[in-house]
């Protein structure tokens, strides 16, 4: 018998089932080692490209964000808004030198309080008919600070690279006092 005559005899039913067996078994093996990857980097480009978009968003807005700052911003900048606050709104400028958060909200006396408090301060560090809130700083989110309200102010420095707050209350409602916040850290 010829290698020839070998070649081209039929192959019998179990070495057709078993060559199929491992077909299918080399086919199951590309698509793991290539298939899962690729559709996890896929998956990956997408959820990156998504984050890109938001963080673009958010650094290509102008003047206040109506919303509450991340617990993240709040911690860093050591600005903590207290529960039940409303109308607050954010804004973050960062360079190489500074970075600075700009906060506002309403809260209650009960709460203007607790904010003094968690802050490292007190009414009683509150000037009153004071504004401690530079023009460029106001400018920067359009915060006016106009005569006729009863404004009291504070500024809490602390040592770097922890932030310096200065704090300007309107307590024109006592019972619903408008802080103003301008946190500054300098890595």
């Amino acid at each position: 018998m010829s290698v020839m005559s070998v070649l081209n005899q039929p192959a019998s039913p179990e070495e057709r089932r078993r060559m199929i067996r491992r077909r299918a078994l080399t086919a199951v093996v590309i698509v793991l080692l290539i298939g899962i990857p690729a559709g996890y980097l896929v998956i990956s480009a997408q959820q990156s490209r998504a984050s890109g978009r938001d963080k673009e968003a958010e650094s290509s807005v102008t003047g206040l964000r109506d919303s509450w700052p991340s617990k993240m911003k709040r911690r860093v900048f050591e600005v903590p808004i207290p529960a039940g606050s409303t109308e607050v709104a954010y804004f973050e400028t960062s360079n190489w030198k500074t970075s600075r958060l700009y906060v506002e909200f309403t809260t209650s006396g009960t709460g203007l309080d607790d904010f003094l408090d968690d802050v490292g301060t007190s009414r009683a560090a509150l000037d009153a008919a004071d504004v401690t809130i530079g023009e460029r700083d106001a400018r920067t989110v359009g915060w006016t600070f106009p005569p006729g309200r009863d404004w009291s102010a504070t500024t809490h420095r602390q040592k770097d690279p922890r932030p310096t707050r200065d704090i300007t209350v309107d307590l024109t409602d006592p019972a619903a006092p408008r802080v103003y916040v301008v946190s500054t850290a300098t890595p």
